[in-house]
């Protein structure tokens, strides 16, 4: 079972906003004991909304399950050596500053290896720890256009478009998780932890491995088609009466067997049109002709005729059809997090053996400074020494907002 996959092992978690948190709350699904450390006033993320739950953005809510939460201020002598000593105890240190920022507070990779050489430091950042745009900061809609993913998103002659969803930061979310776990597997063999550099310009690179490969190949530049796909077609939506239906029919047998349906068996034998290639080549003659032809029928009847006939499609989804679509609830992908001040909060879920994992308990995410008396105290710290900080300002302890459910490898989160 992964959700306790990780069970005794610590991530100290110095990361905010998206590609940072969903890399610790990866580890803290398969049962790390992930302690989110954000400054007393709280990480960016609480404040990008809309949408809201209670006075925090549903973003934050999104990517910081099953999390410990500590309100620590890492400006303070103080502060900092709070910090040193949670790591100390800890396995995984994953950090999102700019980079020089972590080594300016004495807590940077070169500094915490020598002290404890089997701790694996992951570094996420916009552009990688060295180079000539290392110190440059950039977020996930920048990295789009950057990295060329912008240029291949719309329509020609349209503004450039990026991809609503932050995925650029969710994808480097998983590389990160995905080296993380690499290097606990070396560190088994080797007993030595290490630095990873995990960076949104490589992985938003990476998520262009067809089109980028395909360029280096030929040199000629990607088109910005809307839905179709650059290497097939028909690969992409097509207006109904009523909406819009994704079809992928590029197979020859596929192809044919579309032209049969939609009344237009002519075009299996256009010389235009007779292989994948050709017909993208002559896309702005094909689409029209089959756009006509859909537009007859509503998507409904579309997706039983199509689906009957063997032939790969979808509607174009609203979130109103994901929220009912009957696969997305038997996947169990949908998972509500139960929150102790504002209910069920719903969001996608732990997305491997999916059903099952999301059938057990989430810890919704904490509220500011929610576990940071009982994380201390299980450092080592006495009540009078956490109280002495807390008056000084160097942290900050709530009443817990969030579950009392045990988190996998961890104790439930005490009343402060």
């Amino acid at each position: 079972m992964l959700r306790n996959a990780l069970d005794g092992l610590t991530v100290i978690d110095f990361t905010q906003i998206g590609a940072g948190p969903t890399c610790t709350m990866l580890l803290a699904d398969m049962g790390a004991r992930v302690i989110k450390v954000e400054p007393p006033g709280g990480e960016l993320g609480r404040g990008l909304g809309p949408g809201w739950i209670g006075d925090d953005a549903a973003l934050f809510h999104g990517f910081n399950r099953n999390k410990l939460g500590v309100a620590l201020d890492l400006k303070s002598d103080a502060g900092r050596a709070v910090a040193r000593r949670l790591v100390a105890g800890a396995d995984v240190v994953v950090e999102s500053m700019r980079p020089g920022v972590m080594a300016r507070l004495g807590l940077g990779a070169e500094q915490l290896l020598q002290a404890h050489p089997a701790l694996i430091y992951c570094s996420i950042s916009a552009y990688g720890q060295s180079g000539p745009c290392a110190e440059h900061a950039g977020v996930d809609g920048i990295i789009q256009a950057d990295s060329g993913l912008m240029g291949l998103i719309g329509l020609e002659g349209s503004e450039p478009c990026k991809v609503q969803a932050p995925v650029v930061d969710v994808m480097t979310g998983y590389v990160a998780a995905m080296a993380v776990l690499a290097k606990l597997a070396q560190r088994t063999r080797d007993g030595q932890g290490g630095h990873l550099d995990v960076n949104l310009l490589n992985c938003a690179l990476a998520l262009q491995q067809s089109s980028l490969t395909s360029w280096l190949a030929d040199g000629a530049l990607p088109e910005r088609v809307g839905s179709a796909a650059p290497y097939s077609a028909p690969n992409q939506a097509f207006q109904t009466r009523d909406g819009w239906v994704m079809v992928a029919a590029y197979m020859p047998e596929r192809w044919q067997r579309l032209c049969e349906l939609l009344g237009l068996p002519h075009l299996a034998t256009d010389a235009r049109f007779a292989t994948s290639p050709l017909r993208v080549a002559h896309r702005q003659a094909l689409v029209p002709l089959l756009t006509d032809a859909f537009r007859t029928r509503g998507t409904d009847e579309w997706l039983t005729l199509l689906g009957a006939a063997d032939i790969l499609c979808a509607r174009v989804a609203s979130y109103e059809d994901v929220a009912r679509h009957p696969q997305v609830a038997a996947n169990g992908m949908l998972a509500e997090v139960r929150h102790a001040r504002h209910g069920g909060i719903r969001q996608p879920g732990f997305p491997v053996n999916s059903a099952q994992a999301n059938a057990q308990a989430h810890r919704a995410a904490p509220a500011l400074g929610q576990d940071t008396r009982q994380v201390l105290k299980d450092c080592g710290f006495s009540d009078a020494d956490i109280e002495a900080l807390h008056c000084a300002q160097v942290v900050h302890c709530a009443e817990p907002a969030g579950t009392a459910l045990k988190q996998p490898g961890t104790a439930p989160a005490a009343t402060a």
